[in-house]
């Protein structure tokens, strides 16, 4: 595990947040702050840059701007000032040359009176592909969530963790580089959630995916995570920074090691000093 330990001014913060690697950025946030219509202060200046081919989570208190960040991110909203790149570009260029994003939200939004092979060819619908090219791709998405026996099964016939495998097979059907998760698994159990925490990790690996993930969980965070943002709030800003340095995919093994245990226990202590920063409203 490498982390970094001491809490560092925001523009000597930035100097550090570019990507461990050499990989090319997917996403450059640049000095970018989020002051909303009725005047509170969303985000502080933020300056971020995830590798392509990462598994970033955003972590903090209620009320930190993960969400917010993560909607600049999927440019659902737009920044009050700075700007965000998308593979050295502007959004416009998403979409193009094998540039695409998807979106999980937290509730899995489904239509009740599809079955779910139709629910996740939704988007492929709105794309106007043809029946012929879309159906295998939704085969091989919903097989890839492991629902091939349930293609047929409407939403009101699953369970709450299906449902959910549903919305991720909706998302992985547009074949996307950068895939953006806000507290997808928040509601479910904990024993569905590790399973499909299981399941996200490899998928990841596999698809050579770009993941940017919201959780309110320390296990969670440290499992899949190449990298954690721990957010303070008021205004919400970026306040240390947690590199998981072991190998992906991850299994138990790595849940039920000592590394596992220290990263967490590390991750809680920042935690708890992130909400007294926030509970203060000073910058850090």
């Amino acid at each position: 595990m490498r982390v970094l330990s001491s809490v560092k001014p925001l523009d000597e913060m930035a100097k550090q947040m570019t990507t461990a690697d050499e990989r090319p950025p997917a996403v450059e946030v640049l000095s970018a702050e989020k002051v909303f219509a009725n005047g509170a202060r969303g985000l502080a200046p933020i300056d971020l840059s995830i590798a392509d081919g990462e598994f970033l989570t955003l972590i903090g208190p209620s009320g930190c701007g993960k969400s917010t960040l993560l909607k600049l991110v999927a440019n659902l909203i737009e920044p009050s000032d700075g700007r965000l790149l998308w593979w050295r570009g502007d959004f416009a260029q998403v979409g193009q040359e094998g540039r695409r994003l998807a979106f999980v939200f937290q509730e899995p939004t489904l239509m009740p009176w599809a079955r779910v092979e139709a629910n996740v060819r939704l988007p492929l619908e709105f794309g106007n592909m043809p029946r012929a090219t879309a159906d295998p791709k939704v085969a091989d998405a919903i097989a890839h969530v492991g629902l091939s026996k349930f293609n047929r099964h409407f939403p009101r016939q699953l369970s709450g963790g299906m449902k959910m495998r549903v919305s991720i097979a909706r998302a992985l059907v547009t074949d996307p580089n950068l895939l953006l998760m806000d507290e997808p698994f928040g509601a479910l159990d904990e024993f569905t959630r590790n399973k499909l925490d299981d399941d996200l990790v490899n998928l990841s690996w596999e698809r050579k995916l770009t993941t940017v993930f919201v959780t309110h969980s320390i296990y969670e965070a440290v499992f899949l995570s190449t990298r954690i943002i721990v957010m303070a709030a008021n205004p919400g800003r970026i306040f240390r920074i947690m590199t998981i340095d072991q190998p992906q995919p991850r299994d138990q093994g790595f849940r039920d090691s000592s590394k596992f245990a220290a990263c967490c226990r590390e991750l809680s202590t920042w935690l708890a000093e992130a909400s007294l920063q926030s509970a203060g409203g000073g910058e850090s």
